[in-house]
């Protein structure tokens, strides 16, 4: 008499292998999608510090200082510290005047503990001015 069917005991190791099988799709998802959120967070960051870089290094006559600004969307302190550079000389021994350090501070907190990134550049205190 030909078997019709399935044994109990194949239909109980396709149920393993499926689930096994269902068990990785699902930890490579939840992995793909923390991934994401860490590019999402990391991108937002940069853009935050790439505009108050651009915001500090387009005012017109600079001046030695540090302003803060709190971010209220995300929880981001953002420090803008504008540092006048003594002593600085070229390639050719020339002293260089009015060079100003820009240096742009992010700092938030994360999984209870603070996080910074900075950004900075440098400029020449009289660039915008005619």
């Amino acid at each position: 008499m030909p078997r019709r069917g399935f044994l109990l005991l194949e239909v109980v190791l396709a149920l393993g292998i499926f689930g096994m099988a269902a068990t990785g799709f699902a930890v490579a998802l939840n992995r793909m999608a923390k991934a994401s959120d860490l590019a999402q967070r990391e991108l937002r960051l940069t853009r935050v510090l790439e505009s108050a870089l651009d915001e500090a290094v387009s005012i017109p006559v600079l001046e030695e200082n540090v302003t803060s600004k709190y971010l209220a969307e995300g929880d981001i302190q953002i420090q803008t510290e504008t540092i006048l550079l003594e002593d600085l000389t070229n390639q050719d021994g020339q002293q260089l005047q009015e060079m100003y350090q820009i240096k742009v501070t992010a700092s938030w907190l994360e999984n209870g503990a603070e996080q910074n990134r900075s950004v900075e550049t440098w400029r020449y205190g009289r660039m915008y001015q005619p």
